[in-house]
């Protein structure tokens, strides 16, 4: 039932704010409709319906699909408690346990692999209800988290109208492989260092800055094989395409790589950054607190200095 607005316009309707908030979560209408059970026809007309009541834009189109203006990330916030209020009525006569609904986070491919595949699946095996979708991305926070509940990125974010959480560091170091040293020896020096070829990312494509200091500490340093994924960084140093620089977490996997120059490495942090709004959301709370463990538990293996705190998951263990 709508409400009236000062000017007498009628105001939204809590299901159109419903219809913007699976729109926003998405970035598309397509996927959004198909989430709601709706044709796409329907959500576009409903998210007019609701610029009319509302008197201005409450999406815009970008690039990487539709983002919400500043009215819309204001209506987008009405949403949730209409949504955080449907759903209590809705669990209160069943009495169910745990925590359901999907959570969307944005992550870079090393953490999203070794931390926090394990830390939600362990989560899920007390959360069964629960659904985590990982978009694997080296970038910068998100002004306007269109799609996303959670990013986690590499270096301070500047933002607005969000949280940002230091989770914990990492570090990176100088690999190459053991057949790719025995056919050019060691290098003891840094001198020595920055006249091999280097495997990292791609110079031109890193949005990062904190990401690129690293390659500023080897000037001249040619590249060999670049990739926006640090996956391929350590295949390509594994397979001997020069000197890689690598997640020491990662690299220490496999002993098939040596640790050049050991006092040689940058320390970088990650942070967690989400919505005020969305970090009232049930599910979400629970990923993120889960995820703020998870980092504090895995500090040593993260830095290089431990094993991985994950062990393969033993049958019957529920813990969360």
């Amino acid at each position: 039932m709508s409400s009236l607005v000062s000017d007498g316009r009628p105001g939204p309707r809590a299901d159109d704010l419903l219809i913007l908030r699976a729109v926003a979560q998405t970035g598309r209408f397509s996927t959004a409709a198909e989430e709601l059970d709706l044709n796409h026809t329907t959500v576009s007309r409903r998210i007019a319906a609701l610029e009319g009541a509302l008197g201005a834009r409450v999406l815009v189109r970008t690039a990487g699909g539709w983002e919400l203006t500043e009215l819309g990330g204001r209506a987008v916030e009405a949403a949730e408690t209409v949504a955080g209020a449907l759903a209590a009525v809705a669990s209160a006569p069943t009495g169910a346990s745990g925590v359901s609904g999907v959570v969307r986070i944005s992550a870079t491919d090393g953490i999203s692999a070794y931390v926090i595949s394990p830390t939600v699946a362990r989560l899920r095996r007390a959360h069964p209800g629960l659904r985590v979708e990982i978009v694997a991305a080296t970038r910068r926070a998100s002004q306007i988290r269109s799609g996303l509940d959670v990013e986690v990125v590499v270096g301070r974010p500047q933002v607005h109208r969000a949280r940002a959480l230091r989770l914990g560091d990492y570090r990176l170091g100088l690999y190459a492989s053991q057949a790719w040293i025995a056919e050019h020896g060691t290098p003891a020096t840094m001198e020595e260092v920055v006249r091999n070829p280097l495997v990292y990312f791609i110079d031109s494509m890193l949005q990062v800055d904190d990401l690129d200091t690293p390659r500023r500490m080897l000037p001249g340093m040619r590249d060999s094989i670049s990739s926006t994924n640090v996956f391929v960084h350590v295949e390509a140093t594994r397979a001997g395409g020069g000197i890689g620089l690598l997640p020491c977490f990662m690299a220490s996997r496999h002993p098939d790589l040596v640790r050049i120059l050991p006092d040689f490495g940058e320390r970088l942090a990650y942070w967690l950054v989400a919505r005020h709004e969305t970090l009232r959301q049930p599910a979400v709370a629970l990923v993120v607190e889960a995820l703020r463990r998870a980092v504090e538990e895995a500090t040593d293996f993260l830095l290089g200095e431990g094993p991985s705190p994950f062990p393969p998951h033993a049958p019957g263990d529920a813990s969360p």
